[in-house]
């Protein structure tokens, strides 16, 4: 599923609607600027042309043909008229006025030509007819000013609202993130609380949710470690009992006889049991999570302290070669005991599934990495890829509970250890190897001679 993030999801979707309003917005002013200065460019034009009738009726009398009216400072923008006689001769003009009329056909009202946006005046008692131009150059740039005054602080601030609501919206989404930081520490060991933050009401219901929900696994973790300890204690010393009575019984029966043989045959069938009662129990711990601490501790101190213990243990002639290659210690953070156990049950189950006579390699590699390997014939990949699974065994032959592995996969995964199995080893069509990398491992190499 493709992640996304909710403050971007905010910011797009309001600048999204901000920034559309705002063209729409501007487009609206464009039109409404553009027809508003069209009026009053308008207006002015008909009131010059107005006054300009007025003032030909009253003063012009009998102007000569094509008379021009030479005025200081008139440009490509100044207003251009005509004063037009009844047979459509101009008879005096601005001298930035065409010597023929703006328009052939004379009538009161406004007429566009390529130059000029013209009015002509209703007609009085006089004979001539008055006609204004105002040069398009004009209207097009004073067109243009106005729209741009109106538009361009609009547009200038769009990147400045941008700014705005992104500043606005992340410091909105601040106590979101607060809890976002508080919940992704937990697990891993860190069942606590989430500590009181300001966060508001919205948030408040799912803050209290978390702190229930963490209680509970919390309460439920503890019960389940509670039992495992309890059902530990009490299983072993009735079954550690047990076999003692057994074996006080076969002393006391002849050992070639029938009975002898029936005890010796009790006694294996009790070890066995005691066996699968600790396997149980120590998948069990390992179910109830109790790999989530961080500690940090020597993996080599564990690892030597365990192949010490195994390697003394006869088991048909098998036994624990261990490599070290120049390491003396490997600090990883996690929890010592379950490491214990993971190591423990990896070490039994490859001296138990080992051809007899072989030994067990244990290596350690140059990134702190564990590889433990023995000899056995080959797996098929599809019973390797089910090896991790509850109570899957091999097909070896040997007696075990096919908890093993599972157990050590389990704490594998909560301590975040890459657990890798393989079969056959590499180079040859036999063996079966485990190699465990411990994230974050601080290596320190034994001293040359040491």
């Amino acid at each position: 599923m493709k992640r996304w993030s909710l403050a971007a999801r905010i910011v797009s979707s309001v600048l999204s609607v901000v920034m559309l309003s705002l063209v729409t917005l501007s487009i609206a002013v464009a039109g409404f600027t553009r027809y508003e200065i069209t009026e009053r460019l308008d207006n002015s034009l008909q009131e010059v042309s107005e006054r300009l009738q007025a003032t030909i009726a009253t003063q012009l009398h009998g102007p000569q043909s094509g008379t021009v009216a030479w005025v200081p400072d008139v440009g490509p923008r100044t207003l251009a008229y005509q004063v037009v006689d009844r047979a459509g001769h101009v008879v005096l003009r601005s001298q930035n006025a065409p010597a023929r009329p703006f328009v052939p056909d004379i009538h009161t009202g406004f007429a566009d030509t390529p130059l000029f946006r013209v009015y002509i005046a209703a007609p009085t008692t006089t004979a001539y007819r008055v006609l204004v131009g105002e040069p398009t150059l004009h209207r097009r740039g004073a067109l243009l000013r106005a729209t741009a005054i109106a538009i361009v602080p609009i547009l200038v601030f769009l990147p400045v609202i941008w700014v705005l609501v992104r500043l606005i919206v992340r410091r909105a989404l601040r106590p979101l993130g607060r809890l976002h930081d508080e919940m992704q520490v937990r697990g891993s060991g860190n069942l606590r609380p989430i500590a009181s933050l300001d966060l508001p009401v919205e948030l408040v219901p799912i803050q209290h949710a978390v702190n229930t929900l963490l209680s509970r696994l919390e309460t439920a973790l503890s019960t389940e470690r509670a039992f495992a300890a309890s059902a530990a204690h009490e299983l072993r010393n009735p079954l550690g009992a047990l076999l003692a009575q057994v074996q006080m019984l076969g002393r006391m029966v002849p050992a070639q006889s029938e009975a002898g043989k029936r005890v010796d045959i009790i006694a294996e069938r009790t070890r066995r049991l005691a066996r699968s009662v600790e396997k149980l129990l120590q998948f069990s711990r390992a179910s109830s999570g109790i790999a989530f601490r961080r500690n940090r501790f020597d993996l080599l101190t564990v690892l030597h302290v365990l192949v010490d213990d195994l390697g003394h243990i006869p088991r048909d002639g098998r036994n624990i070669v261990m490599k070290t290659n120049g390491i003396s210690h490997i600090f990883v953070h996690g929890d010592m005991d379950a490491t214990g156990i993971m190591l423990r049950n990896l070490l039994e189950n490859a001296l138990l599934h080992g051809s007899p006579g072989t030994a067990v390699h244990v290596a350690v590699t140059p990134d702190g990495g564990i590889d433990i390997t023995n000899d056995c014939p080959a797996l098929a990949p599809d019973m390797l890829a089910r090896l991790t699974s509850p109570f899957v065994r091999g097909g070896t032959g040997a007696h075990g509970s096919g908890l093993g592995l599972a157990i050590a996969n389990n704490i594998a995964t909560q301590m975040d250890v890459s657990f890798r199995l393989c079969s056959p080893l590499a180079g040859t069509g036999r063996g079966f190897g485990i190699f465990l990398a411990f994230p974050d491992a601080e290596i320190t190499s034994a001293p040359e001679g040491a």
